[in-house]
């Protein structure tokens, strides 16, 4: 075996082949959904994304002679330590072939970069901040994953543990079938929160992508609300979120996102997303496919074919002083129903802190079942 070098990511060139790498990893992985190249591109490039305006990375590979072996990405994310009083950096985009002794080392330079810098542990994996994609698949790995969640080969695990990182916090993601869903509960709910809406004066509605922009300003103001007390939670700029909306603008559907009022005030919000990665890895995109080809592919998969068969509950909140009216209940009613009718038979509810009760009691209560979990893992340094 050749010997291992790690080597930082330093021009265009070598981003590129540190972002190919997972196309090496997933080859025969049938559950794999490899994402859009210039995509991945765009994400770490710092000219174009707005989280390198308040924080820095580093990106490596393992080599063995001219042939990476694994990849890792060490950062701080410095938003995250200042709303979260902690002091730490994270590790990402961590690719590795069944090599252990090249994981170690990626994890001892990630280490290394995080100890020079003064940080006290390394938490992750993470890519940026707990509003992109994180943690490391721990189980239910004999199944694709739904849109922007993560995957992983199951050996990543014992190579994360043995290089002496332990749970930090898990992420569970729920599944519910949406006719049984419906069948069961969902009548029961609709009767009951609907007449507690009534009486408090609270409407919910369908965003109006006619008027896209003036709702994103609404739903940013009460999603850094809604959400401030979570663990790892880190408020989005006004850039970051308004990249994100960009990005999701597409692929919203309109049916599927809904907006709760008082008084003209949005008290609440839901987005459910059709899950892209269903086409998508039917479509199987390619680092030296012509991207216009893909998304031909794509687009015939889902717009002409329809074969999406799952929904994923993105983002659901509701400000503390409306909380326990209903509203949450008639966000996943009202989401149900509309999938049933765009012939949708699965839902994803995710991802959910391990300790937050105030969510997990009531899926629990509608059905819903954990199916995987996801872990953030830390190392005091």
């Amino acid at each position: 075996m050749n010997s291992l070098l790690i080597k930082p990511v330093e021009t265009r060139e070598d981003r590129k082949a540190f972002l190919s790498f997972p196309w090496t990893v997933y080859k025969d992985d049938p559950f794999w959904v490899p994402p859009l190249f210039t995509e991945r591109m765009h994400f770490t490039d710092p000219e174009n994304n707005p989280f390198f305006e308040h924080s820095e990375a580093q990106l490596y590979t393992a080599l063995r002679g001219d042939e990476i072996v694994g990849t890792i990405a060490a950062f701080v994310n410095r938003r995250h330590n200042e709303y979260q009083n902690e002091n730490i950096a994270f590790f990402g985009f961590f690719e590795v072939l069944e090599d252990y002794e090249a994981a170690e080392a990626l994890f001892k330079t990630a280490e290394g970069w995080a100890r020079e810098r003064g940080f006290s542990a390394l938490r992750g994996p993470a890519q940026w901040n707990t509003n992109d994609e994180c943690g490391l698949l721990v189980d239910g790995f004999d199944d694709s994953p739904r849109i922007l969640m993560t995957y992983n080969p199951r050996y990543y695990v014992d190579f994360v543990e043995k290089a002496g990182y332990k749970y930090a916090r898990d992420l569970w993601a729920y599944e519910l079938g949406v006719k049984e869903f419906m069948e069961i509960t969902g009548d029961r709910l609709d009767k009951l929160t609907t007449r507690v809406l009534e009486r408090k004066e609270i409407t919910i509605r369908n965003i109006d992508m006619k008027k896209y922009d003036e709702e994103v300003k609404k739903v940013k103001v009460l999603y850094n609300n809604a959400w401030a007390n979570n663990w790892g939670f880190v408020p989005m700029t006004d850039a970051e979120f308004d990249q994100l909306a960009a990005e999701l603008h597409d692929i919203l559907d309109p049916d599927l996102v809904f907006i709760a009022e008082k008084d003209g005030k949005t008290v609440g919000f839901s987005i459910t997303l059709p899950d892209m990665n269903e086409p998508l890895r039917l479509a199987y995109p390619k680092p030296k496919t012509p991207e216009w080809w893909t998304m031909l592919k794509l687009v015939w998969h889902w717009k002409v074919k329809k074969q999406i068969s799952w929904v994923r509950v993105l983002v659901l909140g509701v400000i503390p002083e409306y909380r326990k009216l209903g509203i949450d209940a008639l966000f996943y009613y009202k989401s149900a129903r509309a999938a049933l009718e765009k012939g949708m038979k699965m839902g994803e509810m995710s991802w959910i802190l391990d300790n937050n009760d105030r969510m997990n009691k009531p899926i629990i209560a509608m059905g819903g079942e954990v199916y995987k979990t996801y872990r953030f893992y830390e190392k005091p340094l």
